[in-house]
């Protein structure tokens, strides 16, 4: 693999700044997003005087444990423009979940929001060792998903040159990196293992492909992927973090001289780690849940938002900011297959629809090959218990997901009183994947 590292000298200086000059402009702007929360936004408003407390009590950056955190159930109650700090008019870009759980949450941005993001964007890619002139094979998904036009603003931003594949169509992904001489490469790490086995499918090397690097968010993945990566295709493998909630792709990542976490560029994006049970504050590397605060955002400032992932923070290394590890897992009950948020709700949905099938079912995932695989667990009612009719149903109940969710998922209809119960709160998920 080659040597990336960007030049000392093309890096923002806040990159390598003292800790004490981070501290001091983060507490700067932090007064000013909580103070334009507060007037901007009556959900803030309310919320703050219900704990309260007020924008003017914050005289540290510890203060902020004093104020209320921000969940996704109070962005689907705003729903859609109700947590803009900006009139409708200003806000120049929507974006907004798919909505598959409820109602979507809707994100916007000012001229001003989406100048930082291309920003933190280019900063991303140019810490994962692309440089002006690379060519970036850009294959996360456009439209109301941040992933793709997040990505390609700070490629923009940056100098590279963009291909805007999106998704899908494998065939020519392969044919287009081989063909362009892409030097890069941004996509889920799942879809990365489908273009390296249409690679072998069209009788390409992997490892004389023109890639150099391929930045992979959107999904967890662990090391051991990375590690085959990396053989196969003889490239560096880094990780990227966002969310739409914060702003998108492009809130961390890792540096490619060092792969040893996502530095956070808390400039822009204050972090916490909490106690999820509790919802104390926990010391710098201790496992908690991860928590957010933007600093400078206009059109939709984010007040301690509780990701759900779960990692620990980290001295800086390559960079003064500090990093996150790699994400574990999450402390609520979502799942993230693919790039595709699941919960187990949605499952359940879907199975009161099939009247053959019984209300109880189980989530397992497991290791098929490379691959995360969702095995749903699912029972037959008295009438629908002869195997020909257990086969259709389940049939159908993995048809019915695909469609409304939009992942595949192996149905596995048993007899009648076959899945698992509980005494107490039902286990909905098994995870019985490798641990890395």
């Amino acid at each position: 693999m080659q040597d990336l590292t960007p030049k000392k000298e093309s890096l923002d200086p806040i990159e390598i700044a003292s800790r004490d000059e981070i501290a001091a402009l983060q507490l700067e702007r932090m007064k000013w997003s909580l103070a334009h929360a507060y007037r901007n936004v009556p959900h803030y408003k309310a919320s703050f005087d219900v704990a309260g407390v007020h924008p003017d009590d914050l005289k540290s950056l510890s203060d902020l444990a004093k104020f209320p955190f921000t969940v996704k159930k109070d962005l689907r109650d705003n729903y859609p423009f109700g947590m803009f700090a900006v009139p409708r008019k200003d806000v120049i870009r929507v974006h907004a979940s798919s909505g598959t759980t409820g109602q979507p949450t809707v994100v916007g941005y000012t001229q001003n929001d989406l100048d930082v993001w291309a920003a933190m964007v280019a900063r991303s890619l140019r810490a994962s060792g692309l440089k002006p002139g690379d060519l970036l094979h850009n294959a996360y998904g456009y439209g109301l998903f941040t992933g793709g036009l997040g990505i390609h603003l700070g490629a923009d931003k940056l100098g590279l040159t963009t291909v805007p594949i999106s998704g899908g169509m494998t065939p020519r992904q392969v044919r287009l990196i081989e063909d362009f001489q892409a030097d890069g490469i941004t996509v889920t790490p799942s879809y990365m293992l489908s273009i390296l086995d249409e690679y072998k499918r069209q009788g390409f090397d992997p490892r004389k492909s023109p890639l150099k690097v391929g930045i992979f968010g959107a999904e967890p993945w662990t090391n051991a992927m990375r590690r085959e990566v990396e053989d196969a295709f003889d490239m560096h493998a880094v990780d990227i973090y966002g969310l739409s909630e914060v702003m998108g792709p492009g809130v961390a990542n890792e540096c490619v001289e060092t792969k040893d976490g996502l530095h956070v560029w808390e400039d822009h994006f204050y972090p916490e780690i909490i106690n999820p049970e509790t919802g104390e504050p926990v010391a710098d590397g201790e496992l908690g849940e991860l928590v957010f605060t933007s600093l400078t955002k206009e059109a939709f400032p984010i007040i301690r938002y509780r990701t759900r992932d779960l990692t620990r923070l980290l001295p800086g290394s390559a960079r003064s900011m500090r990093r996150m590890e790699k994400i574990t897992g999450r402390s609520d009950d979502m799942i993230i297959l693919r790039g595709v948020n699941v919960f187990p709700t949605q499952i359940e949905e879907q199975l009161m629809r099939v009247t053959t099938l019984a209300p109880h079912f189980q989530i397992e995932l497991v290791r098929k090959g490379r691959l995360d695989h969702m095995v749903v667990h699912v029972e037959a009612t008295l009438e629908g218990a002869a195997k020909t009719t257990r086969e259709a149903s389940a049939k159908q109940l993995a048809q019915q997901i695909k469609q409304v969710i939009g992942i595949s998922a192996e149905v596995r209809a048993d007899a009648p009183g076959k899945v698992a119960r509980s005494e107490g709160k039902a286990v909905r998920l098994v995870d019985n994947r490798p641990k890395d």
